[in-house]
């Protein structure tokens, strides 16, 4: 009987060690990117660059993403209230659901597979090259050197991509009430401002700065983690997306529980 229990708690350790041991890893990884931060003097002349690389050519895909959910969301709005309430309500469901929800969730998904298998890849074939040995040879820090930029660069541009598509979305939401719904632009323009607080564009920028952090911290950890050559890296871009995706959906349901609902009982 003893043996018995003792082969049973055994097993839950090991279990329970298993199932907590990721999340130990990646508190140390985040903590020791938070005390590499204040070496500015390694990873400020690269913050620009993946500024640029992790955000600005991010652009595209953004707008293109939110040209066509404002449609489709216009086209659904009319659909779902058809002649219960009055036409402009349109202008209120794209505008909440553009800047509240769909521009940070559907862009940070999109940005996920560009940036997380971007970063993941990159630092990943650093690793199996043995490019990151040689700067730990060479002194440099591969946290402040490496990842800090790359954090702080997805970090900042993650809210203007999520920014310039919540302007397009609410564009193509309004052309398409004007050309496909024989709504008014006086109309559009008041269902948008009826509604409309600041804190629904705050709520949706903040909340896609937390995905860019998120995503590149899971890249950076994924690539930094590499190993087994070019297979190696492939299987690391792919943890890195999928974990991002994830890790977006959960912090989106983490921002409203905390954030909404707090809003929502005041």
């Amino acid at each position: 009987m003893t043996r018995y229990l003792h082969d049973a708690l055994t097993a839950v350790g090991r279990v329970t060690r298993t199932a907590f041991e990721p999340v130990g890893r990646g508190t140390r990884f985040v903590l020791s990117v938070l005390h590499a931060i204040r070496d500015t003097r390694s990873w400020m002349p690269e913050l620009s660059t993946h500024a640029r690389i992790l955000g600005v050519e991010s652009l595209p895909i953004g707008i293109f993403i939110a040209l066509f959910t404002g449609i489709v969301l216009a086209l659904l709005a009319s659909y779902s209230v058809g002649d219960i309430v009055p036409p402009y309500f349109v202008g209120t469901l794209v505008q909440k659901t553009v800047t509240l929800e769909l521009a940070p969730v559907l862009t940070g998904l999109a940005l996920a597979g560009r940036v997380g298998a971007n970063i993941a890849a990159e630092l990943g074939t650093m690793r199996v090259t043995e490019q990151i040995d040689a700067l730990e040879t060479l002194t440099f820090d591969p946290m402040s050197h490496l990842v800090v930029p790359r954090v702080l660069a997805s970090a900042l541009m993650f809210p203007i991509v999520v920014g310039m598509a919540m302007l397009v979305g609410m564009l193509s939401g309004w052309l398409a009430s004007l050309m496909l719904l024989d709504i008014s632009t006086p109309q559009f323009l008041k269902g948008v401002r009826i509604f409309f607080t600041s804190f629904d564009v705050r709520y949706g920028l903040v909340k896609s700065a937390s995905f860019g952090a998120a995503v590149a911290l899971i890249g950076c950890r994924a690539g930094l983690t590499t190993m087994g050559g070019a297979q190696g890296v492939g299987r690391s871009a792919t943890r890195a997306v999928v974990i991002s995706a994830v890790m977006i959906l959960v912090l989106d349901a983490f921002w409203a529980v905390t954030w909404l609902t707090n809003r929502t009982l005041k």
